[in-house]
């Protein structure tokens, strides 16, 4: 099994973090696996994407132009990769910010409302973490306990006291893949 995909959005959506609790999710496993973030230089609100990797092999490389998955919190992003999914891969985009929708046919395509899950939650910052649990839930790429023990990893101490409500926000972006 090799998953290769791309997270893409604007800087300060968690785009870089959801790659990395993949990978980092994907180690605890015990799989390969290769994280390979880039963003502009604006940061916040410029355009960010990670690439992240999960093998039962070793990676031969981390630069790849085609992906088996793409997750897209933007329209630019849907707009840039789309093109770039292997043809029976998977396309997963947040619908709330969405307003031309992909249209090829020979991948699935996921339209999830993460932004209005995470606005349920009250705090739109998970809006990463539903996504991520729409992903896992499309792809089953890891065990979803992996990446509970990977987000206490990654997410700093201090901020631990939110582990529940990203816990909770990964399980109602599961729940949006039927």
């Amino acid at each position: 099994m090799t998953e290769e995909a791309i997270f893409a959005g604007f800087g300060g959506q968690g785009i870089l973090s959801m790659g990395m609790i993949l990978a980092y999710a994907g180690m605890i496993e015990g799989k390969e696996v290769c994280w390979m973030p880039s963003y502009g230089p604006e940061m916040r609100g410029g355009t960010a994407n990670a690439i992240t990797i999960i093998s039962d092999k070793l990676i031969s490389s981390p630069i790849i132009s085609r992906f088996d998955s793409v997750v897209a919190l933007n329209q630019p992003s849907v707009d840039k990769f789309e093109h770039k999914i292997k043809e029976g891969g998977v396309l997963i985009y947040d619908a709330s910010n969405i307003l031309k929708p992909p249209t090829r046919k020979d991948i699935q395509i996921y339209g999830v409302q993460g932004s209005e899950t995470a606005i349920k939650l009250k705090n739109v910052r998970v809006l990463n973490m539903v996504i991520l649990g729409s992903f896992i839930a499309a792809r089953k790429t890891v065990d979803p306990k992996a990446i509970y023990k990977a987000l206490e990893s990654v997410l700093p101490e201090r901020y631990h006291h939110l582990l529940p409500l990203n816990q909770k926000a990964f399980e109602e972006g599961m729940a949006l893949i039927n």
